[in-house]
């Protein structure tokens, strides 16, 4: 399908927000590769969401939703379809479920997670703390039950507002979604809206206190300030990626324009040229010898659409 085509489709639809043909993913992920796709969409609010996957529904176009576009790879020759994203979503409110020692908030799905975390921390929200210093947005986070020192997304979930494939808007629990260790299992074509989030209520001094101090811990052990997809593998039992990666002489590995890091051996950087096939053929190296070492194959953590090879 041409862009002649795919605007056609649009002009017929009720769609608030903006739209970008043939669009570099590069461009809107945190690991700075990516090649075009085809339509790019920011809708501004539930319906015009709604019109575009219906529209993609009618015409037969594949559709993937991102956010910030953190821990995704993206092919060197770009995706087909639609890429929606829903970082206009960015609404925080207090809902009425509040009481003398918890709050519950609605968040929109584009809401960066360090916003929340810096929303929190100003009025003394207990519970998120150690989320500090991870990229990212609330729905991506949720999708992918993000965590870091001992707490994640689903400990503090109460419910997610979804979109199915149908357009149709869909109210799920916390128990509804299948948590695991970076997993949820939400159904198949949903998209991810909001959630209503359940924190303490502490002294503000005392949660940003302890928000400092984690991401003073984060930015001694963890390259924050680099192009990368934040953490490559998944944390095997009773051990972690970037241990593994080390003990098995990984740190400073290179293809191309990536490198494993030397500060945290779990993550990849991009020096400024690196491309798909250079994560591809790196992680596959780095899994190697990991498994030639400790006789443990890793796990991919980071998202892959699109060509990897």
């Amino acid at each position: 399908m041409n862009e002649t085509d795919l605007k056609e489709i649009f002009e017929k639809e009720l769609f608030r927000g903006e739209i970008k043909f043939d669009e570099p993913m590069s461009e809107h992920t945190s690991l700075k590769i990516g090649g075009p796709v085809d339509i790019m969409v920011f809708p501004e609010d539930p319906v015009s969401l709604k019109n575009v996957v219906c529209a993609a529904n009618r015409e037969n176009i594949p559709v993937f939703v991102f956010g910030s576009g953190t821990n995704l790879l993206v092919g060197d020759d770009g995706v087909r379809g639609i890429a929606v994203s829903l970082k206009l979503f960015r609404s925080i409110e207090t809902t009425k479920e509040s009481s003398e020692n918890h709050v519950v908030l609605y968040v929109g799905a584009g809401v960066p997670l360090a916003m929340l975390v810096n929303l929190a921390r100003k009025y003394g929200y207990s519970g998120i703390e150690s989320l500090a210093g991870i990229p990212g947005c609330v729905g991506g986070a949720v999708y992918m039950n993000a965590g870091s020192y001992g707490t994640e997304m689903k400990d503090i979930i109460v419910s997610v507002a979804i979109m199915n494939s149908q357009g149709e808007i869909i109210i799920l629990k916390e128990e509804d979604l299948g948590f695991s260790y970076r997993e949820s299992h939400f159904p198949e074509g949903s998209i991810i809206l909001s959630a209503n989030i359940m924190l303490g209520k502490d002294d503000p001094s005392a949660v940003e206190s302890r928000t400092r101090e984690i991401l003073s811990r984060k930015k001694a052990s963890q390259p924050l300030g680099e192009s990368s997809a934040g953490c490559v593998f998944k944390n095997p039992d009773n051990d972690t990626a970037g241990r593994l990666i080390d003990a098995a002489g990984c740190k400073g590995m290179r293809k191309g324009g990536l490198e494993v890091s030397r500060v945290h051996a779990n993550y990849f950087i991009n020096s400024g040229h690196a491309t798909c096939r250079d994560f591809a053929h790196l992680m596959e190296a780095v899994k190697a010898k990991v498994k030639e070492s400790s006789g443990i194959e890793l796990m991919p953590e980071v998202k892959i659409i699109g060509n990897e090879k």
